[in-house]
């Protein structure tokens, strides 16, 4: 998540690695149709076969090549000083497992979709969302980069709740177009992170709407908030959102099951709305105690402490 509110207005938003199809670089295109060419080949596949064939791939061949195991052992071992390397390696090859799992699940869409048809949510925060909705009051979801992010998204849509989101594009081009698909044909609106992108999702709470957002991203710019025992910096922007709006705050995560293709989605009681860095504290906690509960399904692939 990237963004931040000044007096109540959406931000502007400039990021110089992003490219347009006029500035893409050649290694972009090839890089789009080596990925297109794996991605058409998997979707080929029976879904099942599918989704364990992308995790394999995800974590022995990708990540290797990419160094995500690499950055994933060395952050685990990081929060975790004492683990046996044995260990700390099972983690890091299960979440990148999990990681090319949750994209081909993002590209099989309506597939994705019916593979969740029985998951129930439950959880503290379905009366209270329910409530909100009759009210016309704004929700804004909250998650992390935990098991599969938009399970929740696609089982609320079932039980009628249409959900918006925000996104940043990557920065290929041609791979975004696509990359998009993934993520505006679930439920709501999804908005870019720039000034109008940013116009549209306050636009769209303001009207009671309900939208979902990642926080765990770092900025370094934003408060060193604790999460796992590490100072991780942390963007107020979803905070400040959140009170601007009157939005409710209501955390929910997707944990994948033991059979890898299913997940527990739970709907958490809300966040009280105090201040945004206080929100953000609040939410960080809720993510680093499904962390802790299942390492192995965090994203630690990703840079979240630098």
């Amino acid at each position: 998540m990237r963004t931040t509110l000044a007096g109540g207005r959406a931000p502007a938003y400039t990021d110089r690695t992003m490219r347009t199809f006029d500035t893409a670089t050649r290694s972009d295109w090839i890089t789009d149709r080596v990925l297109r060419g794996i991605i058409g080949t998997a979707l080929a596949l029976p879904y099942k076969r599918r989704v364990r064939l992308f995790g394999a791939m995800a974590d022995r061949v990708v990540a290797p090549a990419a160094g995500y195991r690499k950055r994933a052992r060395e952050q685990i071992s990081m929060i975790w000083p004492h683990m046996d390397t044995a260990e700390v390696e099972r983690l890091a090859r299960a979440c990148c497992n999990n990681f090319g799992r949750t994209m081909i699940e993002g590209y099989s869409r309506g597939e994705y979709t019916a593979q969740l048809a029985d998951t129930q949510a439950y959880g503290a925060g379905l009366a209270e969302i329910e409530q909100a909705k009759a009210e016309g009051r704004p929700v804004l979801f909250v998650t992390g980069h935990f098991g599969n992010h938009d399970a929740p998204r696609h089982v609320l849509n079932r039980m009628g709740y249409t959900i918006g989101g925000i996104y940043k594009p990557i920065s290929n081009p041609y791979f975004n177009e696509h990359y998009l698909g993934t993520i505006k044909d679930v439920s709501g609106p999804v908005f870019p992170v720039d000034r109008e992108g940013m116009g549209g999702f306050m636009r769209w709470l303001q009207d009671g709407g309900m939208a979902t957002m990642l926080f765990d991203v770092r900025m370094k710019k934003y408060p060193a908030i604790p999460f796992l025992g590490h100072p991780a910096h942390t963007s107020t922007g979803l905070g400040a959102i959140a009170l601007k709006t009157g939005a409710l705050i209501v955390p929910y995560f997707g944990t994948r099951l033991e059979d890898g293709l299913n997940f527990d989605v739970e709907v958490e009681a809300p966040v009280a709305p105090t201040t945004p860095e206080q929100i953000m504290r609040d939410v960080t906690d809720r993510l680093e105690a499904r962390v802790r509960a299942h390492p192995e399904q965090y994203f630690w692939v990703h840079r979240r402490w630098g």
